[in-house]
């Protein structure tokens, strides 16, 4: 009975089933017609039938398609072709690996999901503080907030339900300082049992260009050890010490990376690392398991982007050769291929507000990063609208050029 509600009245498809249907029968018709050879003008005869028939059916099946585009996307039908290309074309992109978390990683997904839709996102899970800390101690699951941010980077959703998820409570409510994506993400963990499909679950309510991994599932803390021998256990402490890290580690320090992020890094055209915070978002990742060497064996080209600026208490008076060899010290030396720095200016007066957190801009000290054998990519990569971060359409200008570039390709973004 299911079958015959096609046929029902005000469905507004029959009519193009039956004219397609039509135009099958001609070109039926047609075909016979031509293999008459007895019947004079039957060649002509029946290639015009056939051809008469063939754009009875391209009319009933357009007419047939528009029916079902003004039901599932009523304000975009006159963009369907568009739509449709754009897709196919982001399909055609580079396989991108994105590695890090906070901040500086949502911003450089929002750049890449404009070229490719090959982007997988590896993030942090270490986070404990704010409402992701939480709602990892109350609901005993994986912190929500990094995740939630490169899932709403990533979307192909309307505005609005972008804006929905970013929603944060104010302190009048009982929920003050949640965020309504984290919740979202927690009930969907709840409902589903298993926090890796609340992922991909809220991935498909996002329509999201690619996908977003943790680099482990496993419950882990951030561990700090300081130059003058102390130590901090929590993500939210590793700052607050004024005192140079000498390493992190992860507490428990052997945890299981997840099998899709293996399988991302085996197959990158280009993996990135950053941008983030150095000790707290980038190298939580390359602690887990197997995740160093699965990059370090890719044959992908492998870019470490600087950060713009120092963060107070984790990278104080570091250079970008120091970001660098922070990095390294920690893993590999084969894990980079090229750094990315900063040469734009910045504005005295956001310098001044960034100055009194202790924040300042990191120098780009190219000669000592090429004396180590490495590439350097200079430019102005800097967004100083509000804030001192990464300019997302920059970055991934220069991350696709040089994806093309070592494919043998070449390419100009505008």
């Amino acid at each position: 009975m299911r079958r015959l509600k096609w046929l029902y009245p005000g469905m507004k498809i029959k009519r193009w089933i039956f004219t397609s249907g039509s135009g099958v029968l001609l070109v039926a018709i047609g075909s016979i017609v031509w293999m008459l050879k007895g019947f004079t003008g039957s060649r002509i005869i029946g290639i015009s039938v056939v051809v008469l028939g063939s754009l009875i059916v391209i009319y009933g099946m357009k007419r047939m398609l528009k029916s079902f585009v003004a039901v599932f996307l009523p304000q975009r039908e006159k963009e369907l072709v568009d739509i449709m290309y754009h897709y196919r074309q982001l399909e055609k992109g580079p396989k991108v690996v994105v590695i890090g978390g906070g901040t500086g990683l949502s911003t450089i997904l929002h750049g890449l999901k404009e070229h490719t839709s090959n982007i997988t996102a590896i993030v942090t899970v270490a986070d404990d503080g704010g409402s992701s800390g939480r709602l990892r101690e109350q609901f005993d699951i994986l912190p929500p907030g990094d995740i939630r941010n490169c899932l709403v980077a990533l979307a192909d959703a309307e505005p609005l339900m972008q804006e929905l998820f970013q929603f944060r409570f104010g302190d009048e409510s009982e929920l003050k300082g949640h965020s309504f994506g984290n919740l979202f993400i927690t009930a969907m963990c709840k409902v589903t049992g298993d926090f890796e499909k609340a992922i991909k679950e809220s991935s498909k309510v996002l329509a999201i260009r690619g996908s977003v991994i943790p680099s482990t599932f496993e419950k882990v803390k951030l561990v700090a050890e300081y130059q003058n021998g102390q130590k901090a256990t929590g993500e939210t402490k590793i700052a607050k010490q004024n005192a140079p890290i000498k390493r992190v580690y992860l507490d428990p320090l052997h945890c299981k990376a997840s099998k899709e992020s293996f399988e991302a890094i085996g197959e990158a055209d280009i993996i990135i690392l950053g941008p983030g915070s150095l000790y707290t978002s980038i190298i939580p990742n390359l602690l887990v398991d197997g995740i160093t060497e699965k990059i370090a064996e890719s044959k992908a080209q492998k870019v470490y982007i600087c950060n713009v600026m120092t963060q107070a208490g984790e990278t104080d008076n570091y250079t970008a050769s120091d970001h660098m060899n922070a990095i390294i010290a920690h893993t590999r030396p084969d894990i980079i291929n090229y750094c990315v720095v900063n040469t734009g200016k910045v504005l005295k007066e956001l310098l001044k507000k960034y100055e009194e957190e202790g924040a300042y801009p990191v120098v780009a000290d190219s000669d000592k990063i090429t004396e180590n054998g490495y590439n350097v990519i200079e430019g102005d990569v800097v967004n100083i609208q509000n804030y001192v971060r990464h300019d997302a359409r920059k970055l991934s200008k220069i991350i696709i050029d040089l994806t093309l570039k070592t494919k043998g390709k070449k390419i100009s973004i505008d």
